[in-house]
């Protein structure tokens, strides 16, 4: 079945007309917004022409106000005349056509910078943190594993006693001060604030600015431009020069549908049909490109991993479910929707604050098991890029260790070689773990991702490897293959810590 898996994966793939269908047919697909119901709707529909059953799409939330944007044009006029390389934030107003005012170097970063602005910003085109040096860079190269840095890997890590990514206080903190920047905003009237790139060469990432909470402060149109051509205005500026910008950026709100949703599909199973083995990623990106490595790639490569299972004609035992998650970049709320509803949960507080943060991974209470929580036997996720897969996380389930590791023996000479007990956070598979169910993401070469692709305008078609995106589908539709055949489920870790005695299954 390996060969097989192999023979279909190397010389039949369909990898790239599926990445290719995501990012050039439909494009970016932020969350709530058109673009991502029709990537929902698009998966849905090329699952079922692939043969596998029941697919669909499932509601989760609500989640709130979409949004999209279809212009975005931003000009210095004086003293010069030239077009500058920007985009507007995600859930950030428009301009309701062409506006022009003078530009002021005003630091937006802090609560205090907030109460030395008050009274002197209205309008005036604000650009919100100092100017940074940039310096030449030799040509990068692509970003792969060693020999030596796999086995770094492979040595466990003890967890920090620092949360990942600054625990909730941190992300509690940001989204405030988020809130109070708009709020100081809409208070201040600038006509629009500009943030400088953190990369360079023209590549910038480009986020979130507003909210997508209906109740929350708007702010004023908020964009983020090339280092390059921000560092050019904030230097005019420090010579006390006069500078004129003119903005035209179409942006919309869309309030129609609050509900957002998962795509998903399944390859019946046999005599473990109840039983059940998923795989996905997530679809949803930001909007400066098209979201081609985050996460275009997974989702290409889970899709692939199905068609050629099923092109197989396999008959496995347990029942294979393919996933495709929106919501992620907003915290994971795709699949942890998915998690409450199908496998387990836990109380949401009744205080508007705490909801807000409420997350499976960060809340403690009682875990109420739904009847599939006993049936699902692994979760494998992909979403770190377009590099070839190097290994799995076993995210320190200690008893699948050696199984992973029959699992990747015949594929070593594709460069898939390591498990490592260590955990690595920031994507779906985390809502599966918070329940103590078996959720792995896989380990992939770095390529691109951190130094040009990760959340920005360079996040396109031409930064996919053709010859890693098919290893990697025909590493996960073998590991998809192997869980679904094994005559018992994944073995699975302690529980999460929580109250001694969970609470009874719901209906």
């Amino acid at each position: 079945m390996v060969t097989r898996i192999r023979q279909e994966g190397f010389r039949n793939s369909k990898v790239m007309e599926i990445a290719s269908g995501l990012t050039d047919g439909i494009g970016a697909r932020l969350t709530g917004s058109p673009n991502m119901k029709k990537a929902n709707e698009w998966a849905r529909a090329k699952l079922a022409e692939f043969g596998l059953q029941n697919a669909h799409l499932e509601s989760w939330g609500p989640f709130g106000r979409g949004w999209s944007y279809e212009s975005a044009s931003v000009r210095m006029t004086s003293p010069d005349v030239v077009e500058l390389l920007a985009l507007p934030k995600a859930w950030s107003p428009g301009t309701n056509g062409p506006i022009r005012g003078k530009a002021v170097l005003a630091k937006l970063t802090t609560r205090e910078d907030l109460e030395k602005q008050k009274g002197k910003l209205r309008g005036l085109i604000v650009l919100t943190d100092d100017v940074r040096e940039v310096k030449a860079q030799e040509r990068a190269a692509l970003e792969r594993y060693d020999e030596k840095t796999l086995e770094k890997l492979w040595e466990y890590e003890a967890p920090s006693a620092r949360p990942a990514y600054g625990g909730p206080e941190e992300w509690r903190r940001r989204r405030e001060f988020r809130r109070a920047l708009n709020r100081f905003l809409e208070e201040e009237k600038p006509l629009a604030v500009i943030d400088p790139g953190a990369l360079d060469g023209g590549t910038f990432r480009v986020q979130q600015g507003g909210s997508w909470r209906r109740d929350d402060p708007m702010g004023v149109p908020a964009l983020v431009m090339a280092v390059e051509h921000y560092g050019r205005i904030a230097r005019l500026l420090g010579q006390k020069r006069d500078v004129e910008l003119e903005l035209d950026v179409k942006a919309r709100f869309h309030d129609d549908d609050p509900m957002s949703y998962n795509t998903v599909a399944e390859i019946p199973g046999s005599d473990r049909a109840g039983e059940i083995v998923m795989l996905g990623g997530h679809m949803d990106s930001w909007h400066g490109g098209t979201g081609a490595t985050d996460n275009a790639a997974g989702v290409a490569v889970a899709m692939e991993a199905v068609r050629i299972l099923q092109t197989l004609g396999v008959k496995p035992r347990r029942t294979i479910r393919i996933a495709l998650w929106s919501g992620e970049e907003q915290g994971l709320l795709g699949s942890e929707g998915y998690v409450m509803q199908h496998f387990a949960s836990r109380p949401v507080p009744d205080d508007p604050k705490e909801r807000e943060n409420f997350s499976l991974r960060r809340s403690a209470g009682p875990l109420t098991f739904r009847p599939e929580h006993a049936k699902l036997s692994a979760y494998f996720n992909v979403d770190n890029g377009t590099g070839k897969i190097r290994g799995i996380y076993a995210q320190e389930n200690a008893a699948v260790v050696p199984i992973f590791e029959e699992w990747l023996a015949p594929l070593k000479d594709l460069g898939a070689t390591t498990v490592t007990m260590r955990n690595t956070r920031g994507t779906d598979h985390e809502s599966f773990d918070a329940v103590g169910l078996p959720a792995f993401q896989f380990i992939q070469d770095e390529i691109e991702y951190e130094t040009r692709t990760h959340h920005t305008n360079q996040d396109v078609y031409e930064r996919l490897q053709r010859e890693d995106l098919m290893q990697a589908s025909v590493v996960l539709a073998t590991f998809v293959w192997q869980a679904a055949s094994r005559d018992a489920k994944l073995p699975r870790k302690p529980m999460p810590p929580g109250p001694a005695a969970p609470a009874r299954a719901a209906p």
